[in-house]
């Protein structure tokens, strides 16, 4: 990734967030947040007093009244300033995107030739060729041909990757450059739908809905306010009762000092910083809410192969079985694999080539390819001369062959736990109703999954690993691994099934996925997390998308989705705390020239009632500048229990929101007595 992304600020930022800060000011922008909004209402009121003193009756007062609403105008500024210091981070990153969005010439097959068109009339559906050097016009699937794709003005990073025809690596995104050889590429969206307009929309924060959180905190914010303007514009009867006379820019200040101004100020800032947190690590979620429920995670669902493995199984030796000789099974093998582009069936034709393995390529002349599928977890080909070659899974082959009239071999089982119980896969090879051997790929586990599962173990997650292997295999991998549990020899379906499951006890589930079979249980998980090196099946189901094509990130997703929420409650415990100091500021202030008792609650020792609240006013705007930098970074996320979660928060924002404005004011108040 590269340093411009991992910055926090560029002076750029900043000067464009300080010009937008003014330009929120507009009412039918501050609407959208009720708590700024009777802030704002307030500074016009006390801004009418004072540019018109003799009206309002307020002539002796300029002097107080003026400095209340500066200090009312820098408290909307400053909030302004964090969701326009959020949303300018965006909108540096979208400007990056557009930059590798510009007009470019595409290729495109029209009859027996090809005819160079404006990437702009591309529609779904047509095929263009993309040679080396050349730009990729548009998101697409390659279905020719394999070539090493410069993504680096997407994902940030400067190494090609390979893309290639068939399997699960053969997703292109436009705007992306062709390094070396020659693609033929069939285009997946129309213009306007790519996936680099979609990424520029949601990192500008165009499309950013609040969250389910969000919106309930946002409704606690405006209750508290309602409540709280309900009490001050009860108070001035009390107080004339008592024979106080209470000023209304005093009041407003009362007002403004006990809404919850601080996290109504900053919770826009933290719900757009959330996302672009986990934009950071080149991951893209298509809305804040996928963000936040990756916080609340229950169970996780993982692939075994590229996830938790390495996901390169090669073949790394032919085992026979029953009466069949290795070279006779090298044979077939080779032949079940001669059009088959995933790369178990490439490894078997590099392993023949590598150990001068002899087989008969003429037989896969005019022959018909049965590609893998996820139901028969089996492909082949079907020869010219009638015979029916088929590789997969041991289960399944079993079943083939059974059903075409032919036996198992008694050491079929036998050779294939063997393999199984090594951490490898075993496939058979069959021809009609023989069985001819088995082919060991092999796996390995990438180091320190099992520390990442330990942690997940200690945030509350569960783990479950899904696999097309056999069980035998799949227990070897998961014990290895340290996974909670495994689902062996499964299917879609029955990925869709245990997120299902899952879900219907109350949990919350993730997924990772890369494959068209996993764009249904990528839709129905709570969080989807497809790879950019996947199909547009996958990207389009899911609601995240991971440029660096890593599965393992999304343990970085849910701690990222952990510490938005600890950043909103941290946030708003240190806000709702901050009114005890303020309630001791001021009415203690507003009412012990006319009640000297009233002074016993003065236990800042304030020096006067103006200084009181106006100190109490400025550290109301002074803290939400302040907060800025930890809304924008977010609050760590450790594991940890529940219980020494909440207490930890508890004793930080809780206590510290109680102890540092007491210390804010009392400092504010001495400074201010001077100029008083």
């Amino acid at each position: 990734m590269n340093e411009q992304r991992k910055a926090l600020l560029t002076p750029a930022i900043i000067k464009n967030a300080a010009i937008d800060s003014f330009k929120k000011l507009n009412p039918m922008s501050m609407i959208k947040n009720p708590v700024m909004f009777v802030v704002e209402a307030g500074t016009f009121v006390v801004l009418m007093m004072t540019i018109f003193p003799d009206y309002f009756e307020a002539r002796g007062q300029f002097g107080f009244n003026l400095t209340v609403f500066l200090i009312l105008l820098f408290t909307l500024l400053f909030a302004n300033f964090a969701e326009a210091l959020a949303e300018g981070r965006g909108k540096a990153q979208a400007d990056t995107l557009k930059k590798s969005k510009g007009e470019m010439m595409a290729n495109k097959i029209v009859g027996s030739g090809i005819k160079v068109v404006p990437s702009t009339e591309l529609r779904k559906g047509d095929v263009v060729v993309v040679a080396s050097g050349e730009w990729i016009p548009g998101d697409g699937e390659i279905v020719e041909g394999l070539a090493s794709v410069d993504e680096s003005a997407i994902t940030g990073e400067s190494a090609p990757v390979i893309k290639e025809a068939g399997g699960d690596f053969s997703s292109v995104t436009g705007g992306t450059r062709v390094v070396s050889d020659r693609i033929v590429v069939r285009i997946t969206s129309d213009p306007g739908e790519s996936f680099i307009d979609r990424m520029i929309s949601l990192v500008e924060g165009a499309k950013r809905q609040k969250t389910p959180n969000e919106l309930a905190l946002n409704t606690l914010l405006t209750s508290l306010t309602l409540i709280f303007f309900i009490v001050i514009v009860t108070l001035p009867p009390i107080a004339s009762y008592a024979g106080v006379d209470l000023e209304v820019p005093v009041l407003i200040a009362l007002l403004v000092c006990l809404i919850p101004t601080t996290i109504g100020g900053l919770l826009s800032a933290i719900g757009i910083a959330g996302m672009d947190r986990v934009t950071q690590f080149n991951v893209i979620a298509t809305s804040g809410k996928a963000v936040e429920a990756a916080g609340d995670i229950n169970t996780m669902i993982l692939d075994k192969t590229g996830t938790i493995t390495y996901g390169n199984r090669m073949a790394s030796a032919f085992i026979p079985v029953g009466d069949a000789t290795e070279s006779e099974l090298a044979g077939w093998a080779a032949i079940s694999s001669l059009l088959d582009e995933t790369p178990e069936g490439r490894s078997v034709l590099e392993y023949m080539r590598n150990t001068g393995g002899q087989y008969s390529a003429e037989l896969g002349e005019d022959a018909v390819f049965i590609p893998f599928q996820a139901e028969t977890r089996m492909s082949g080909m079907d020869l010219v001369d009638g015979r029916k070659v088929r590789k997969g899974a041991v289960d399944s082959v079993k079943k083939w062959v059974t059903a075409s009239g032919g036996t198992i071999p008694k050491d079929l089982e036998e050779k294939g736990n063997a393999i199984a119980s090594k951490g490898g896969t075993p496939l058979a090879v069959a021809v009609d109703g023989r069985v001819y051997g088995l082919i060991y790929l092999k796996d390995t586990v990438k180091p320190g999954m099992r520390e990442r599962f330990e942690q997940l173990r200690q945030m509350g997650i569960k783990t479950i690993m899904c696999t097309g292997d056999n069980p035998l295999t799949a227990a070897t991998i998961a014990l290895e691994a340290g996974v909670d549990d495994f689902i062996a020899e499964s299917t879609p379906e029955d990925k869709i099934a245990v997120i299902r499951r899952e879900q219907e006890q109350g949990k919350l589930v993730a997924m990772t996925g890369d494959g068209t079979n996993d764009a249904p249980a990528l839709a129905q998980a709570d969080v989807g997390l497809a790879m950019n090196s996947g199909t547009a099946a996958a990207k389009e189901a899911a609601n995240m998308v991971d440029l660096d094509s890593d599965p393992s990130k999304l343990i970085e997703v849910v701690t990222i989705g952990k510490g938005l929420l600890m950043t909103r409650g941290a946030l708003t415990t240190f806000s709702i705390a901050n009114d005890i100091a303020k309630y001791f500021a001021i009415i203690p202030a507003m009412f012990m020239l006319a009640i000297p008792e009233m002074g016993v609650l003065n236990v800042m020792n304030l020096g006067s009632p103006a200084s009181a609240i106006l100190s109490a006013l400025l550290f109301n705007a002074i803290i939400i500048p302040l907060l800025i930098p930890l809304a924008m970074r977010g609050v760590r996320y450790q594991p940890m229990s529940a219980s020494k979660l909440l207490g930890r928060n508890m004793f930080l924002y809780g206590l510290g929101g109680v102890i540092v404005p007491f210390i804010g004011i009392k400092a504010i108040d001495m400074i201010v007595q001077l100029w008083v």
